[in-house]
């Protein structure tokens, strides 16, 4: 081993220095605050699971394009809300007849759909629709704003996750879908 000597010591010293000032540095930037980004809004209503989405098609899909009407029937809750009384809602959404497939439910459209919560009031929002098959589920997002009622100009994002099962089989020409539950989280947020 060779003999100590005083520039060790000293490259020691300096080393140590150089930790020191490098936690001191760590702990200054832990404590101190995060830049923060403006938030976009703040939470005025939530809705989780079991809320829910049951879907039924009139004639059941097929991989053909034919007439087929279809309605949706919405229960949300348990809902939470810092500044309101709603706990639960329900809507529903018809829609006429029309030339439809099982292709037909990826892709994109708009909707208007009204809610009426446990408290009476209502809330009708102007949705952009987007669905995509992601492994075997099929994703829905909802999104857009609360154009009259409660929460009116507030935005909204309602997410529905279904199972792509017979969608799969349906696109592939091996079956057909009657109908698709789909769970659902509901966010309602103030601009």
């Amino acid at each position: 081993m060779p003999p100590f000597t005083l520039t060790t010591k000293r490259a020691r010293s300096r080393l140590a220095a150089l930790l020191m000032g490098a936690c001191l540095l760590a702990g200054s930037l832990a404590a101190a605050p995060a830049a923060q980004a403006t938030p976009s809004g703040i939470l005025a209503l939530t809705c989780t699971p079991p809320s829910s989405a049951v879907t039924t098609y009139s004639p059941a899909l097929t991989n053909t394009p034919q007439q087929v009407a279809s309605t949706v029937s919405y229960q949300f809750g348990p809902c939470v809300s810092a500044t309101t009384a709603v706990t639960s809602g329900t809507a529903t959404l018809n829609n006429a007849p029309r030339a439809r497939s099982c292709f037909d439910l990826l892709g994109s459209a708009t909707r208007t759909l009204t809610v009426t919560w446990n408290t009476g009031q209502t809330s009708t929002m102007s949705l952009n629709v987007s669905a995509t098959v992601v492994g075997a589920v099929l994703q829905t997002l909802l999104t857009g704003t609360v154009t009259s009622g409660l929460f009116q100009g507030h935005t909204v994002l309602i997410d529905q996750t279904a199972p792509a099962a017979s969608i799969l089989t349906c696109t592939a020409g091996l079956g057909t879908v009657p109908s698709l539950y789909s769970t659902v989280a509901v966010e309602i947020t103030t601009l």
